[in-house]
């Protein structure tokens, strides 16, 4: 039996890009408190072992749902899903991934993946969630943007510019659905502990220590700030709301120092 056709009282929530990092540990959250599960991506082998071992863990009906949101056959096929189902409390827009090098030499398919994964799929999923959620009067859609979206950065373009979407997209979104019951969340974390930037193939040796955040604090302060009603941007971390702050108010001259250096590994 399928988590959203699933006779429990549990609310439901529908995570992507579920199979591992921040997804993952929102899918593992989730469960705990007591949601019943649709996983989405790529990797529906990997994808079905979590869903089982939550399923048994937390005594709740999780679902995989394997769908490659890069393309558009997967991405409608899921909104058709969600648009089908008669409750949906959370929808976690996490899907994507990163790369490194400069747009000149980097694959063309490559690029227009990121651009399908990072700004098609979020917001043809979140439309298709919003009238019922509106019809409900309630529900909460968090998409995961990155402090990345604060900025720009060589060898990395479309991985800022489509986080800025996103983070943009979510607080205008926020601001249309004021009074419907409806929540919006631009979750923007800093570098977290997952398996993100071996898949980019980033060397992220050189990274001090203190701006690393665990994928669980990520996860929880998100949740706690959307169940609290709080500001639609979330900033996990004091050193990243500093950095925001900084990037934010501080000459651009200035930010481009600090930036330059930072940002050469990625060239």
């Amino acid at each position: 039996m399928s988590a959203t056709d699933s006779p429990t009282e549990h609310p439901v929530a529908l995570v992507t890009g579920a199979s591992a990092g921040i997804g993952k540990m929102f899918a593992q959250r989730l469960a705990a408190s007591g949601h019943d599960l649709l996983l989405i991506a790529r990797d529906g082998v990997r994808l079905k072992q979590i869903a089982d071992e939550l399923s048994l863990q937390y005594g709740i009906n999780a679902e995989a749902m394997p769908a490659d949101l890069a393309r558009d056959e997967g991405m409608r096929s899921v909104a058709n899903r969600i648009a089908q189902m008669e409750r949906l409390d959370y929808l976690v827009n996490n899907a994507g991934f990163g790369s490194k090098g400069r747009l000149a030499n980097r694959p063309v398919a490559e690029q227009a993946t990121m651009l399908e994964l990072h700004v098609m799929a979020p917001m043809l999923l979140t439309r298709a969630a919003l009238p019922g959620m509106i019809a409900r009067n309630s529900g909460t859609i968090i998409n995961v943007s990155s402090v990345a979206s604060f900025t720009f950065a060589v060898g990395n373009v479309n991985y800022c510019a489509t986080k800025a979407y996103l983070r943009v997209f979510s607080e205008g979104l926020a601001t249309e659905l004021i009074g419907t019951g409806v929540r919006v969340q631009a979750l923007c974390p800093g570098f977290t502990r997952t398996e993100f930037h071996d898949r980019a193939a980033i060397d992220m040796k050189s990274t001090p220590g203190f701006l690393w955040l665990d994928a669980g604090r990520v996860v929880d302060d998100s949740l706690a700030q959307a169940a609290r009603g709080g500001q639609t941007v979330c900033i996990p971390g004091f050193q990243y709301k500093l950095a925001v702050l900084l990037i934010r108010y501080l000459p651009q001259w200035l930010v481009r120092a600090i930036r330059t250096p930072l940002m050469k590994s990625r060239g």
